[in-house]
């Protein structure tokens, strides 16, 4: 017989620095589950990508234990360490922050396929440029 799931969640947490402070304590809290026993896993798993903003998915069981698959970065902080700013454009259209070009689209598209919808490369390098141009980053 298999658990029956309470919850799913996604959050985004910089690797191995998961801590029982806000904002990942008192989500976790609110779901019943043991913080410092997730904490521990999550920062166990992530030691190697220090710093590096991981998404998570986590899945909670009614009876409190939970498991969770790390995805990559998110794509917007991919193409903000690309151009090396430090958040996107609040006028994507106005205001540039920076430049990206097709190689960079490219690899970061090629790190993030099996996250995005779709197994065709082209189309991921068409979701990346369009994340780029939301933040106001030009592609050469």
């Amino acid at each position: 017989m298999s658990k029956k799931i309470k919850s799913r969640l996604k959050l985004q947490i910089p690797g191995g620095q998961a801590s029982p402070a806000p904002p990942i304590g008192p989500i976790l809290g609110q779901q019943g589950i043991n913080i410092q026993d997730f904490c521990t896993k999550f920062n166990q798993e992530t030691k190697d990508k220090q710093g590096e903003v991981l998404s998570v998915d986590l899945i909670v069981y009614e009876d409190r234990s939970f498991d969770f698959k790390i995805k990559g970065s998110p794509v917007s902080f991919l193409l903000k360490k690309a151009v090396g700013a430090e958040k996107g454009s609040g006028r994507p259209n106005v205001k540039k922050v920076g430049k990206i070009s097709k190689e960079k689209v490219k690899e970061i598209a090629q790190k993030k396929l099996e996250d995005l919808n779709t197994n065709d490369l082209e189309k991921a390098m068409k979701i990346v440029e369009g994340t780029a141009r939301s933040m106001g980053i030009e592609i050469e």
